[in-house]
């Protein structure tokens, strides 16, 4: 599975959670609202997932093997860094888009 699309959807100045980014696989399958976290002096991302009853959340999906995560992840923060530069996405702050 090759990864053939990364788009940074939505920048963020303020709080742990960075972007909000969407990745295509194969130009077939496209996973929306992977997160990119920084915490603990480290960025990292973080998969699609949905909140239970227990108030616990879950993965909608998820890598299975370490190689494709590091790979995934890999994609994810250099299209993450692009956007920084570029400003290829939509900033938003803790009050909402700035205009």
């Amino acid at each position: 599975m090759e990864i053939t699309d990364v788009k940074v959807r939505k920048l963020f100045e303020n709080g742990p959670m960075k972007a909000i980014v969407s990745v295509t696989f194969d130009n077939e399958l496209a996973v929306h609202d992977i997160k990119i976290i920084h915490a603990r002096e480290k960025a990292f991302i973080v998969m699609p997932s949905r909140k239970n009853p227990d108030g616990t959340y879950r993965d909608i999906l998820h890598p299975i093997s370490a190689p494709f995560r590091a790979k995934l992840e890999k994609a994810v923060m250099e299209a993450y860094e692009i956007a920084l530069v570029t400003g290829e996405a939509e900033k938003q702050t803790e009050a909402g888009p700035q205009e």
